[in-house]
């Protein structure tokens, strides 16, 4: 299969009904991801999003039709080429996926382990890397703005600096694609901004792409490429962020949402994040 780091990932009619269940979680859904875009999956709880996540990452299985990375259907996937599919595939959640009494640097090198065999590996997990491994952690750290941060210890930083040390350590795993299951639903809108201007700043700078569930629908229009739209596991809205009117989101929630916008004044360390 293929490894290159930018995929284009395909859906094609893909459905999945789970066990036990008579309406499915995701029906007929196609579309087509290009390389390095941040897409922005929204909808209400139970619409699919999460399951779509799942599918991808090959967590569980589609049902019908097919999910494809590059040239590979993932549902052949099996053994090794099932477990190299998922070294490619950086996961980031709701909760700070971090070890809170390691320090930033620590928590960044986990992410290597994948890379490392032998001797090297049982010396990373006495927390022993080599030169080459903490420059790779370095240059995640100064793409996520937490480069003053390495040598903190993570409880000591607040969530939304937890949840940039997370991407960190998901960016030194060296991933085509990063899967973020609401990252910033645990966050107040000033860190949820940052969280959300550090993964745009991932996909634009790397070419990684990045698939991204949000409750927030500003969020999506402020920071997503893309938005995928879901309404009882269907496909109801996929294109531009501009193209979100208030009658397609009266389409995906059934009402039209209003929040706190995502766009307004941000803090000064908002403006000037050192994201380079």
């Amino acid at each position: 299969m293929s490894t290159h780091r930018s995929p284009v990932l395909r859906l094609d009619g893909a459905g999945k009904v789970f066990p036990g269940k008579t309406a499915p979680a995701l029906e007929d859904v196609s579309t087509t991801i290009a390389p390095g875009e941040f897409v922005a999956v929204i909808g209400r709880s139970g619409a699919g999003k999460t399951t779509l996540l799942r599918c991808v990452s090959r967590a569980t299985g589609v049902t019908r039709g097919a999910i494809r990375f590059g040239d590979t259907d993932l549902a052949t996937l099996r053994g090794p080429g099932l477990r190299a599919y998922r070294s490619l595939v950086g996961m980031i959640y709701q909760q700070f996926n971090v070890v809170r009494r390691l320090t930033v640097m620590d928590n960044v090198l986990v992410g290597r382990l994948g890379h490392l065999s032998g001797w090297a590996r049982w010396a990373a997990l006495a927390h022993c890397f080599d030169r080459g491994q903490r420059a790779i952690a370095l240059r995640c750290l100064v793409h996520v703005g937490m480069l003053d941060r390495a040598w903190q210890r993570a409880d000591t930083l607040s969530g939304g600096e937890q949840q940039r040390v997370a991407i960190a350590k998901t960016l030194a795993q060296e991933p085509a694609m990063i899967l973020a299951d609401e990252p910033v639903a645990s966050l107040d809108l000033s860190n949820g901004r940052l969280v959300m201007r550090t993964l745009r700043h991932v996909a634009s700078l790397t070419g990684i792409t990045v698939i991204a569930t949000l409750h927030h629908v500003e969020y999506a229009r402020r920071y997503a490429d893309r938005v995928l739209g879901f309404k009882a596991g269907r496909l109801v809205f996929d294109g531009p962020p501009a193209s979100l009117t208030d009658a397609a989101i009266f389409e995906i929630f059934g009402e039209i949402v209003t929040e706190p916008s995502a766009s307004g004044d941000a803090d000064a360390r908002d403006e000037e994040l050192a994201l380079r």
